[in-house]
C-alpha cells in the first residue's frame, strides 16, 4: 500500500509564493512519474505540471514561467515551487504518482488527498 502526504497549502495574497510537497511512502519499488493536478470548484480536474524519471517536465500554459516542478528522488518525494500566484490559481491541488510496488507489477498510479490553496485579490 502507497500513502502520499501533501503539505504546503495555504492562504497567499496575488502575487505571492507556496512550496507545495507531496511525500510517497509504502510499498513502492519504482517511480517513473510525479505530477501536480488541480481542480477549481466547478471545474475538472487538470494537469498543473509533470515530472518523469527522465527528467521530462511539463507545464500548463498558463503556470508556465511562474510553477516550478522537482523531485527528491531519495525522499520519493515531489514539489511544486508556485511563484507570482493568481486568484486564478485557486483550487485544490492533488499530487499523483505513477510506479511500480514490486518488480514484477503494472505500473499503478495514486493520488493524494489534496490541499487547497487559495489566492486573494
Amino acid at each position: 500500500q502507497v500513502q502520499l502526504v501533501e503539505s504546503g497549502g495555504g492562504l497567499v495574497q496575488a502575487g505571492g509564493s507556496l512550496r507545495l510537497s507531496c511525500a510517497a511512502s509504502g510499498s513502492i519499488f519504482s517511480i517513473s512519474t510525479m505530477a501536480w493536478y488541480r481542480q477549481a470548484p466547478g471545474k475538472q480536474r487538470e494537469l498543473v505540471s509533470r515530472l518523469t524519471s527522465s527528467g521530462t517536465t511539463n507545464y500548463d500554459d498558463s503556470v508556465k514561467g511562474r510553477f516550478t516542478i522537482s523531485r527528491d528522488n531519495a525522499k520519493n518525494t515531489v514539489y511544486l515551487q508556485m511563484n507570482s500566484l493568481k486568484p486564478e490559481d485557486t483550487a485544490v491541488y492533488y499530487c499523483f504518482v505513477l510506479g511500480r510496488p514490486s518488480p514484477s507489477s503494472v505500473s499503478y498510479q495514486w493520488w493524494g488527498q489534496g490541499t487547497q490553496v487559495t489566492v486573494s485579490s
